[in-house]
């Protein structure tokens, strides 16, 4: 009972090796030209769908409010968009010495790229206590461009001008915005694999694999570490709330977000669902760390912020 209460619990990791497990057993299904017709339903259907659902439940409101800790939302964002890319980078141009397969490598380098979740990384500083407001080969671009624009920005906008309008309806109604995007997502992924699998030329070897695991859990633990030390100095001007905001926010990446743009930017690509792989790993390692952590973080923000208000001079 308790391993099928916590399957219940974590019905989209297991959707996940659910759909791999698929691919491989029926590739057929999910690649361009079969049943599924990925090249519509998943290029532009499935997608599209995902970030109107993003635009319906995003709260307006909450991120307007959200605007007035701009010191904060700048660390992350920088962090997140700039630093992380970079170092990441930086750190890849050693690795690609390594017999590492060079098409994992790829793929880290666009989870370097990737924008932080709203989902995760607002549960786990919501978990502890923090600020949530805080947390929130030769390529055609112009085809991209367009496409992104097509099936991320417009639908994206479309979903917030609904929900100006049934506001009310869904505050009271709550629709499952989460498990709707997952459910899709799972598709997308189904469809990633099943082209990896029907291609005969791909092969990913057991050690790259061990190898990326690892690397991925060291930068994610190294730079939740960094991003502790940064927001921690005396000169630093954020509060212990803001670091928990800091520390989930910028080293998170976005699955929901990410897979649809790598399908989106790699569509067509033999390797895309190597270079998916990394994010897929990416993704349940956080959770994994972030949920293991929580009990550590949420205790020094409290004995820090009892700190606070004992030093705090009294009138």
């Amino acid at each position: 009972m308790r391993l099928l209460e916590r399957m219940r619990k974590e019905w989209f990791m297991v959707g996940i090796v659910l759909a791999i497990a698929g691919a491989k057993l029926e590739p057929s299904v999910g690649v361009n030209g079969g049943p599924l017709k990925p090249e519509i339903t998943v290029s532009y259907i499935a997608v599209a769908t995902i970030f109107f659902n993003s635009g319906l439940s995003l709260k307006t409101e909450e991120l307007t409010s959200a605007l007035v800790h701009i010191k904060l939302h700048l660390f992350i964002q920088i962090f997140t968009l700039a630093f992380f890319p970079a170092a990441i980078w930086l750190f890849l141009q050693l690795l690609s010495i390594t017999p590492i397969n060079e098409w994992l490598l790829k793929g880290l380098q666009t989870v370097g790229c990737m924008p932080p979740p709203v989902s995760s990384a607002v549960i786990l500083t919501k978990a502890v206590g923090g600020n949530e407001l805080g947390s929130s080969s030769s390529v055609p671009f112009t085809s991209i461009f367009s496409q992104l624009f097509m099936t991320v920005v417009v639908p994206l906008i479309i979903g917030q001008i609904v929900r100006r309008y049934i506001k009310d309806w869904l505050e009271r109604k709550k629709p499952p915005f989460g498990a709707i995007s997952s459910s899709v997502l799972l598709m997308i992924i189904y469809t990633t694999f099943c082209d990896t699998f029907s291609n005969p030329n791909i092969d990913l070897d057991k050690f790259s694999l061990i190898l990326i695991l690892f690397i991925i859990f060291s930068i994610q633990l190294s730079f939740m570490l960094l991003t502790f030390i940064f927001s921690t100095r005396n000169n630093s001007g954020f509060t212990p709330a803001d670091t928990v905001a800091i520390i989930f926010c910028s080293t998170h990446k976005s699955l929901t977000l990410g897979i649809p743009m790598l399908k989106i930017v790699f569509a067509g690509h033999e390797h895309l669902s190597l270079i998916s792989v990394p994010l897929l790993i990416y993704h349940p390692v956080q959770i994994l760390l972030g949920s293991v952590l929580v009990p550590t973080i949420k205790s020094w923000m409290v004995s820090r912020q009892k700190g606070v208000k004992l030093t705090r001079p009294t009138v």
